[in-house]
């Protein structure tokens, strides 16, 4: 992933290929960019989850069954959950209550339990949204499911309530195997974490931007793109490109202009 010359913020080279560090969707505003501006737009995963095997959850000496709640924060969390029960030939009381932090995840959970047997409890976003629940059931022990990143806005909300409660390592998010694109150059890439920028160095760790632009979402991400010593080139959210897409927009109708 290399080029010759390099980037500048100041100049606004043609754009002919985008990378998109996201699996690919169904319907994206991304295919309307594609078409307007003759794009040739890619779509890579760079990080992924993997699941803790049971062998290794065991070392942290929990058991699921012995916690009445169990907080849940992504789907992910939902799966990994009862993928770790099932390995390890657990069976959850049909007393145990769920929170989840989104509707989203409480109606997930239907994969997995019968709604009618059990208690869920749903908040719209964050964890706060469940904090009549939370208090109701202070005296219970709560278990939170979580991945190497941690929860650390859910942890620490827990902490302030005083609650009895534990987290659990059960799934990674880690950095994919790109090897395949190591000859391969794009005008543009996008990321939308520091982890994608992780991967991007733990694949290349030679990798220099040169011509490429870099576009990136969210504060954390171009820090993340600064403290490697790369240029940003696009960013988002803006005042005038709330999404991804609309900064790339503006940055294409400079780009690519026929003037």
């Amino acid at each position: 992933m290399a080029a010759n010359v390099k980037a500048k913020e100041e100049t606004f080279k043609k754009v002919k290929t985008i990378l998109v560090s996201q699996p690919k969707p169904e319907r994206s505003p991304y295919y309307e960019l594609e078409k307007r501006y003759g794009l040739t737009i890619d779509w890579r995963p760079f990080i992924h989850v993997e699941g803790v095997p049971a062998k290794e959850f065991r070392k942290q000496r929990i058991r699921p069954d012995e916690f009445s709640v169990i907080i849940l924060t992504s789907k992910n969390s939902v799966d990994h959950f009862f993928r770790i029960c099932e390995e390890m030939r657990i069976k959850m009381s049909q007393e145990t209550k769920y929170f989840c932090l989104t509707e989203a995840i409480a109606n997930y959970l239907q994969k997995f339990i019968v709604y009618r047997k059990r208690k869920v409890f749903a908040g719209k976003r964050v964890i706060q949204d469940l904090t009549s629940a939370l208090k109701k059931h202070k005296n219970e022990k709560f278990l939170l499911p979580c991945s190497n990143l941690g929860a650390k806005d859910v942890s620490q909300y827990l902490d302030e309530l005083g609650l009895d409660w534990q987290d659990s390592l059960m799934y990674e998010t880690v950095s994919s195997d790109l090897s395949d694109l190591s000859d391969v150059t794009y005008d543009v890439l996008v990321f939308f974490s520091p982890l994608g920028i992780k991967s991007l160095y733990d694949n290349f760790p030679d990798f220099k931007q040169n011509e490429t632009r870099i576009a990136v979402f969210g504060n954390s991400t171009s820090k993340a793109v600064e403290d490697r010593g790369l240029t940003v080139n696009i960013k988002a959210p803006a005042p005038e490109a709330p999404s991804m897409t609309m900064a790339l927009e503006l940055y294409l109708q400079k780009s690519n202009s026929e003037d």
